[in-house]
This record gives structure tokens, sequence and C-alpha cells, in this order.
């Protein structure tokens, strides 16, 4: 079965198709890129995956659950998780209280102990743990993404929907991002990630599927994506331009 099964979804704002027609099917255990030209409607789609948004039509299938018209809440209780381009960090709070707080939304019913020792754990996972006490306002950029991401592994849900949760990283920290997604799907969990730095989505994608006006136009491996030039042409917007211009 799939990891998430969506069909026929489809999303307006008005007179405004955002989204006329999403069909994909995530496999369980993998990591999918979702990738597109800015404006494709990614994050919409992931509005609509985790009750955020309401469809006009189609249906997200989980684990044999249609979430359509579930809230946010409710779909993350049943092991959906996303994090969002501005990072939502509650920054009076100390690194420790940010993460456990978030467990709140869980679907499991933690013990103080047990949520404190969890808390712990994961921020050793994401490098935070010697940042345990410092207020979220006073960490470094990258430092406040994998807090952001940890938020989230407190969850312990299964599947992770990540916007952009690379952007802005140098170097070093890429490296420790590509280590975690890799071991979360070590460790059986599937993840879908929008990302727009090409380079983080050939290292980590076991599959991408290709958005463009609201519509899966490809859903293959990195291989076969990166090497369709027609899907590069819609990305770096030189489709349809003269040959000049397009190779300036």
């Amino acid at each position: 079965m799939a990891a998430l099964d969506i069909h026929g979804l489809r999303k307006a704002f008005g007179g405004n198709v955002i989204i006329p027609d999403v069909t994909l099917a995530l496999e369980p255990g993998l990591i999918t890129s979702l990738v597109g030209p800015n404006g494709a409607g990614k994050t919409t789609l992931f509005n609509l995956i985790t009750g955020f948004l309401r469809p006009d039509a189609g249906s997200v299938h989980y684990k044999g659950s249609d979430l359509v018209g579930l809230s946010p809440q409710r779909v993350t209780r049943l092991g959906i998780a996303r994090s969002f381009q501005d990072l939502r960090l509650f920054n009076e709070m100390t690194v420790f209280e940010n993460v456990l707080v978030a467990q709140e939304s869980s679907f499991r019913l933690w013990t103080r102990a047990a949520a404190c020792r969890h808390t712990d754990a994961v921020l050793e996972r994401v490098g935070l743990a010697d940042k345990r006490d410092t207020r979220a306002m006073d960490l470094s950029y990258a430092e406040r993404k994998f807090l952001n991401l940890a938020r989230i592994m407190a969850l312990d849900i299964d599947l992770f929907l990540l916007d952009e949760p690379a952007s802005g990283l140098d170097g070093p920290s890429r490296t420790t991002f590509h280590t975690l997604l890799q071991s979360l799907k070590d460790e059986g969990h599937t993840v879908l990630l929008i990302e727009h730095n090409l380079d983080i989505v050939r290292e980590v994608s076991d599959r991408i599927a290709f958005l463009n006006k609201g519509e899966v136009m490809a859903f293959d491996t990195p291989e076969r994506i990166f090497a369709n030039e027609r899907l590069t042409d819609l990305y770096f917007g030189t489709a349809g331009r003269p040959a000049e211009a397009a190779s300036c």
C-alpha cells in the first residue's frame, strides 16, 4: 500500500485554479522530493494534505483514512506532521521547552518523565543537546532550522512533510540535515520534501514528483527526472524562449 494516496485533488481560489488535478501515491519508507517552478502549487498541496485547506474535489488517503475534512490536529494525531517555511518557534521558550510542548500534538500519551527523556533524545539527534536551555530567539539560523525539525521528530509520526527545511543552510549543516533524513528513512519513515536546491534534491531523493501549474507532470527517479530536458526547461523558465535567450 502507498504511504499516502492522493487522487484527483483540486483546489481553486475564486476563479484561480491552483491545483487542477493531482494524483500521486507515495511509496512507504522513501524520500520523495516535490519540485517545480515557483507558483507550481507545492505548498498549497501540503496545505491540502494536512488540513490547513480543504480541497474542492478529490481524496487524500492515509492508512485507510480519508484526510479530507479533518483538522490539522487530527491529521497530526493520525501520524502526519509538516514543517513550514516560517519556522513558527516559540522564541521566548528554551530549546527544550519548544520540543516538549510540541509533543502535546502527538497521538502518544506521554508521562512527563517519558516526554522529557524523549525530548532530550531528539535534541541529541539534531545536534542541539548543548543548546537545551537556550532561548529559541538566541539560536543561529541553522540551529533554528534544526529545532523546527526536532519539534516534528518529537511527535513520533510516520510521514514527514518538510517545506524547504534545508534552505539557507551552510555546507556542514546540509551534511547534518542529509544524515538526519537518511536516519528517518532507515527507521522506516516516509518523507515528502519541498526543496528548491537541486543539489540537495539529487543527494537525498529516492523519487521526484515534478509539479507544474498544479499538476504532476512526472514522477520518477532523480536520474530520469534530471535527464528530461523538457522538465528542466520548465523548472528554469527556459521553455518556449528563443534558443539564444535560453542559453544566456
